[in-house]
C-alpha cells in the first residue's frame, strides 16, 4: 500500500507541474495553491490514508509528501513571480505618459466683471489722492436721510423705494428707524462725524432700493461715491478730478458733459455725461444719437449736511459725486441687461476671464 501512496504523490506533483505552468494569471495560481496545498487539497487528502499504514511505513509516506510539497511549492513561487513581472510590465505600459500628448486644459476662474470695474475705479481714486471708507449696509434713518438734507417728505424715504428692518419695537416705533442704506453716502455722514477736514475719500459698497428688477434696474446694486472737504474747495476741482477719472478709465479722447441738476445733499448739482464709448460721441442707439451717456451725479456738498455733522459751512466747503458700476460696466462691455451680472450663468461670465 505504501508504493502505491508514493506513486499517487509522484503523479500529482506532476499534475501540479503542468497546471501550474499553464496558468495565466495570479488568481488562476491562487486557486491551484489550494488545489494541491490547500487544507482539502490533494496532498492532505492522500495524507489521511496515513492512519492505515503500519508504524514502519507511515515516516516514509511523511518524508515523501513533505518533498512533494516542497517540490511544488517552488514551481508556485516560480510561477508567481513571472505571472506578477507580466502584470507590472502591463501596467507600466498601460499607465505610460505619452508626453507629446496635449495637456488637459483646467478651466480658470476669473474676476467678476462688475468686481473688476469696481477695482478699476478704485484704483484710479486712489492714484488721485483718495483713501477708501467703507460702512454699514444697515443703517439708520438719520444717517440716510435727515443728515443728508433728505426731508421726511421725499419720495425716496418711502416703503415703494426703501427696504425698511423690522429689528425691535423701541427701534421700530421710534422715528429713527432701520433700513438697508439706499446709497452709501451715510458713510461720508460717519466719517464726517468722526474726522475733522480735510477729507478726500470714496465709499464703495452695495445698497439696496424697492425697485422692480428688469433689464436697467436691480433691487441690489452698487455705488462708488466720493467726498471731498476742505477749505475753499472750488466746482474746478470737482470737474477736473472727474475729468482725471474719465481719461484714465475711458481714455484721453472722451470728454464730460456737466448739466444742472437737484440733489438734496449738495448745492448746485449737476448730472454727469460722458463720450459715448459705443459711437466715440457721433451717435448712436445707445446714446439717442446725442452722443453722450449719463455716468454719475456730483455737486458741491450742501451746507446743511455739514452742519449735521457738526462743521461750520461759513469755513468749509467740499463736493461729493456718485457713480453706479454696474452701469459703467455695462457701457463698458455693452452688456444689455443689467441681470445678467447677477444671474452667475457661467457662459456669460468667461468671457472676462
Amino acid at each position: 500500500m505504501i508504493d502505491n501512496l508514493i506513486n499517487q504523490l509522484d503523479r500529482i506533483c506532476k499534475n501540479a507541474e503542468e497546471e501550474i505552468s499553464s496558468a495565466a494569471s495570479l488568481v488562476q495560481l491562487s486557486e491551484l495553491h489550494t488545489k494541491f496545498l490547500g487544507r482539502k487539497g490533494l496532498v492532505a487528502q492522500l495524507m489521511s490514508e496515513m492512519r492505515n499504514l503500519s508504524q514502519e511505513e507511515k515516516p516514509k509516506l511523511g518524508q515523501k509528501a513533505n518533498i512533494v510539497k516542497n517540490d511544488i511549492s517552488k514551481i508556485l513561487v516560480k510561477k508567481e513571480d513571472e505571472l506578477q513581472a507580466n502584470e507590472d510590465a502591463e501596467k507600466i505600459q498601460s499607465d505610460k505618459i505619452d508626453v507629446s500628448l496635449p495637456g488637459t486644459q483646467q478651466k480658470a476662474g476669473g474676476i467678476h466683471p462688475l468686481t473688476q470695474t469696481i477695482n478699476e475705479i478704485i484704483d484710479i481714486f486712489v492714484q488721485l489722492g483718495f483713501t477708501v471708507e467703507e460702512g454699514k449696509e444697515i443703517e439708520d434713518e438719520w444717517h440716510t436721510f435727515d443728515a443728508l438734507n433728505i426731508p421726511k417728505s421725499h419720495p425716496a424715504r418711502d416703503v415703494q423705494d426703501t427696504f425698511f428692518v423690522k429689528s425691535s419695537p423701541e427701534i421700530d416705533v421710534s422715528e429713527n428707524q432701520t433700513v438697508l442704506r439706499t446709497h452709501t453716502s451715510p458713510v461720508q455722514i460717519r466719517v464726517m462725524q468722526n474726522s475733522v477736514p480735510p477729507l478726500k475719500f470714496i465709499a464703495p459698497g452695495r445698497v439696496y432700493r424697492n425697485e422692480t428688477i428688469d433689464a436697467s434696474h436691480y433691487s441690489m446694486f452698487h455705488q462708488v461715491e466720493g467726498l471731498y472737504v476742505n477749505e475753499n474747495v472750488t466746482f474746478a476741482e470737482l470737474k477736473g478730478t472727474l475729468l482725471a477719472w474719465a481719461h484714465a478709465y475711458y481714455g484721453p479722447d472722451v470728454d464730460l458733459r456737466f448739466r444742472p441738476s437737484y440733489f438734496p445733499f449738495t448745492e448746485p448739482s449737476a448730472e454727469v455725461d460722458v463720450t459715448c464709448t459705443m459711437c466715440g460721441g457721433k451717435g448712436c442707439s445707445v446714446c439717442k444719437q446725442t452722443g453722450w451717456v449719463e455716468i454719475l451725479g456730483a455737486g458741491m456738498v450742501h451746507p446743511n449736511v455739514f452742519k449735521s455733522v457738526g462743521y461750520d459751512p461759513e469755513k468749509i466747503t467740499g463736493f461729493a459725486f456718485g457713480m453706479g458700476p454696474e452701469r459703467i460696466a455695462m457701457l463698458k462691455h455693452r452688456i444689455n441687461d443689467i441681470r445678467l451680472l447677477y444671474e452667475n450663468d457661467t457662459r456669460f461670465l468667461k468671457q472676462f476671464v
